[in-house]
């Protein structure tokens, strides 16, 4: 089942406006002129149904590559149901469908003659609770490498990498063979990064990877992210509105509402640039939220 929970506010389908969705911005290249971003994930008309409740209804957005994109909103808007879709994980849930289309660097996503594994491959995962294997550090980073075949001769090198890259190594190189069990928690979320990007994912999907980490792990994990964008798009579901304001590039505002039979689901409400979103929103429904008059 969904792992959201209810919503703390919710509006009327009848009154309410079309979404404010900017279209992917425009950035400078390297001889200064304007080009639109690359676009990694583009999603068009998206319903998302578990059974015969609809979850998420009519959601159209973009993910850019090497940004980080924020979805925020209240407890039971979908956030994290979107999140899954990026890389078919709601397959595994019982009853799951979608209409619409997402394609991914323009293939359609949910076509029959695609692999959902070699989708998961491509597009990691980092879950709202850190989720180490009960094997050692290094054994947790090489995991992933030694199904996808690389070489024991090589594997040295990647679990360094990415260890390395997910500002772990200096931290744990004395102890990789110690249970990863034994690592704090914030330990275990980065070494959960350095065992996503040790099979070399273009890109890496976190829900909430920092809701249950004290504040100074939350600072490594967030300087983390932002030294990640350089090489991957990212994908965060946040509770925490000030962790997007400080992280994100582009925000997806979501939020829940409630039909004529009094069934709930989620829609998109504003999708733009974070500064925009959290300075100058184009909904009253954003602002609302950002400013804690709901959620």
């Amino acid at each position: 089942m969904p792992d959201d929970t209810m919503v703390e506010s919710v509006s009327s389908s009848a009154l309410t406006p079309k979404p404010q969705v900017r279209t992917a911005p425009a950035e400078l290249d390297a001889n200064g002129t304007r080009a639109v971003a690359e676009t990694v994930f583009a999603v068009e008309d998206l319903h998302i149904f578990y059974g015969a409740s609809e979850v998420l209804r009519d959601l159209t957005m973009t993910v850019c590559k090497n940004h980080i994109t924020a979805i925020i909103g209240p407890s039971g808007c979908g956030k994290s149901t979107l999140l899954r879709c990026f890389n078919r994980m709601n397959d595994l849930i019982p009853g799951a469908r979608l209409e619409g289309t997402i394609t991914y660097h323009d293939q359609d996503l949910y076509a029959p003659e695609v692999d959902p594994i070699e989708v998961r491959r491509r597009i990691g995962m980092v879950f709202q609770k850190a989720n180490p294997f009960p094997k050692s550090i290094y054994d947790n980073v090489a995991f992933g490498p030694k199904v996808n075949g690389t070489p024991r001769s090589q594997l040295d090198g990647v679990v360094e990498e990415s260890l390395r890259r997910a500002a772990l190594w200096e931290e744990v190189k004395d102890k990789l063979r110690q249970s990863a069990l034994a690592l704090s928690g914030g330990q275990q979320q980065r070494l959960c990064i350095a065992r996503a990007i040790a099979i070399k994912p273009d890109v890496i999907l976190m829900d909430e990877p920092a809701s249950a980490l004290d504040p100074l792990a939350t600072i490594k994990i967030e300087e983390l992210m932002a030294e990640l964008r350089q090489d991957y798009t990212i994908v965060i579901v946040t509770h925490n509105m000030q962790q997007a304001a400080r992280v994100s590039d582009r925000t997806a505002f979501l939020t829940a509402e409630v039909d004529d039979k009094g069934d709930r689901y989620g829609v998109l409400v504003e999708f733009d640039d974070t500064d925009k979103i959290f300075t100058n929103p184009s909904d009253k429904r954003t602002n609302d939220y950002i400013t804690g008059r709901f959620g």
